[in-house]
C-alpha cells in the first residue's frame, strides 16, 4: 500500500503540472493573436484591456468560492471538472465574432481556470512533508512558465498555417486528452498521513480518518480564517506581487510589437526566453529555501531572506522601458520574471508551511482574489497609459517596487514565521 500511494502521489504532481501548463497555454493564446484579432475586429487598446480585466475580475470572484470547493470536494474531483470546463471555454473563442462574445468566452475560461492553483497548493500541503513542499511547489510553479514558453513558439505558426480559430480549438482539445489520464490515473490516490507511522493498532484508524478529512472533506471556519494574521499575510503578498505577473502575461507581446516594431511572427522567441527565466526562478526558490534550512536557519529567517533576495532582484525592472533593443529589454524583464516566480513560490511555500491544512486551499484562493483584482487594475491601467501616450514605464515602475512592499507586509503580519508542525 505504501509503495502504491507514493506512485499515486508522484502521478498526481505530474498531472497537476501538466494541467497548470495547459491553463496558461489556453489563457495566453489571445495575447499572442492580438495583432491578428485587432486587425480583423478593429479593437482599440481599451477594448483589448477590457478582455484582460474581465478575465481577472471573473477570476477574482471565482477564487472566493473555488478554494472552498477544492477543500470541500478534494483535488481529484475539483480539478477534473475544472479542466474539462476551461477546455470547452477555450474552444468557444473560435466561434466568437465580437468583443462581447470574446468577453463571454474569457469570463467562462477565467471561472474554470481558477481551480488550478488552490488544487496544486492543497496537494502539497496534504501529501508532502515540509522539507519537500518547497521543491514540489517550485516545480509546480514552473508549469505556467512551460506553458508560457511553448505557447509563443507554437501558436503563431499554427495560426498562420491554419487560421487563428485553429489555435483555440487545438489548445482546448488538449485539455480533454489530459482529462482521460486524470480520471484513470488518480483512482489510487492516498493521503500521505494514511501510511501507518507506528505499529499501534489503535492509532491507525484515527490517523486515516483525519487524513481523509483533510484531503477531501474539510469545512472551513471563515471567521477563524479572517481573524488569522497568516491569512492576511498571504492576501497582502499575493495582491502586491501578482499584479506584475497578470499584467505581463496579457501585455508582453504588445510591448515588443509596439516598442520595437516586431511582427507577430517574431514575437514568440523573446516572450519564450523571458518565461524561460521565470521557470528557472521558480525552481531556484524550491532549492534555495531547503538549502537555508539545511544550514540550520529557522523557517522564519530562511523564508524571509529568500523573499528579500527576489524582491531586490526585480528592482531594475523600469529600465526595460528605456533600452534601445529588444534583447536588452528581454534580459531585464527575464531577470524580473525570474525574481517574480522565485518570490511567488515562497508565498505558496509560506502558505503551505503555516496555514492549517484544512483551509490552505481556501487561503490560497482568497489570496488569488486579491492578486487577480490588482492584476485587473494593472491591465486597465496599461490600456489607459498606452492610449494616453505614456507607454509602459509607469507599469514597470509599479511592478519594480511592489515586491519589497510585499516582503515588508509579510514581516509586519508575521514577525516570526513558525511552521505548522511546530505550533
Amino acid at each position: 500500500m505504501q509503495a502504491s500511494s507514493v506512485a499515486s502521489r508522484r502521478l498526481l504532481i505530474a498531472l497537476i503540472f501538466v494541467a497548470i501548463a495547459l491553463n496558461y497555454v489556453d489563457r495566453q493564446v489571445l495575447a499572442l493573436l492580438k495583432p491578428t484579432l485587432e486587425a480583423e475586429f478593429g479593437w482599440s487598446n481599451s477594448d483589448y484591456a477590457l478582455l484582460g480585466s474581465a478575465f481577472q475580475i471573473t477570476a477574482a470572484i471565482s477564487f472566493v468560492f473555488v478554494g472552498w470547493i477544492v477543500d470541500r470536494f478534494g483535488v481529484r474531483r475539483a480539478l477534473g471538472w475544472g479542466v474539462g470546463l476551461w477546455s470547452l471555454a477555450g474552444m468557444a473563442h473560435a466561434v466568437a465574432g465580437s468583443v462581447t462574445q470574446f468577453v463571454a468566452a474569457r469570463v467562462a475560461l477565467a471561472a474554470a481556470e481558477t481551480v488550478g492553483t488552490p488544487a496544486a497548493v492543497k496537494s502539497a500541503a496534504v501529501y508532502l512533508p515540509i522539507r519537500e513542499r518547497s521543491f514540489a511547489l517550485g516545480l509546480g510553479n514552473t508549469a505556467p512558465n512551460i506553458g508560457a514558453i511553448l505557447t509563443p513558439l507554437l501558436i503563431p505558426p499554427l495560426a498562420l498555417a491554419f487560421g487563428w480559430k485553429s489555435a483555440f480549438v487545438v489548445t482546448g482539445a488538449l485539455g480533454f486528452v489530459w482529462l482521460i489520464f486524470w480520471v484513470l490515473g488518480t483512482k489510487r490516490l492516498v493521503p500521505i498521513a494514511e501510511a501507518p507511522v507506528a505499529p499501534v493498532a489503535e492509532t491507525a484508524p484515527a490517523l486515516t480518518t483525519k487524513a481523509a478529512a483533510v484531503a477531501d472533506g474539510d469545512r472551513v471556519d471563515w471567521g477563524a480564517l479572517l481573524r488569522d494574521r497568516r491569512t492576511w499575510a498571504i492576501l497582502g503578498a499575493k495582491m502586491l506581487s501578482d499584479l506584475f505577473w497578470f499584467f505581463w502575461l496579457f501585455w508582453s507581446p504588445d510591448f515588443f510589437a509596439r516598442t520595437f516594431g516586431m511582427p507577430q511572427s517574431a514575437l514568440g522567441v523573446p516572450v519564450a526566453v523571458i518565461y524561460g527565466f521565470a521557470a528557472v526562478g521558480a525552481l531556484s526558490s524550491g532549492l534555495l529555501f531547503p538549502r537555508l534550512l539545511a544550514r540550520g536557519w529557522s523557517v522564519n529567517r530562511a523564508r524571509k531572506t529568500s523573499m528579500l533576495i527576489y524582491a531586490l532582484a526585480i528592482l531594475p525592472m523600469p529600465l526595460a522601458a528605456y533600452v534601445s533593443d529588444p534583447w536588452s529589454a528581454c534580459l531585464i524583464i527575464g531577470v524580473a520574471l525570474f525574481a517574480h516566480q522565485g518570490f511567488s513560490t515562497n508565498v505558496f511555500g509560506l502558505a503551505a508551511d503555516v496555514v492549517p491544512a484544512m483551509r490552505v486551499a481556501t487561503v490560497i484562493g482568497a489570496g488569488a482574489v486579491a492578486g487577480n483584482l490588482s492584476g485587473a487594475g494593472m491591465i486597465e491601467f496599461a490600456g489607459w497609459s498606452i492610449d494616453a501616450g505614456l507607454g509602459y514605464w509607469p507599469m514597470f515602475a509599479v511592478c519594480g517596487s511592489a515586491y519589497l512592499l510585499a516582503t515588508l507586509w509579510v514581516h509586519l503580519m508575521l514577525p516570526v514565521i513558525r511552521a505548522r508542525e511546530d505550533q
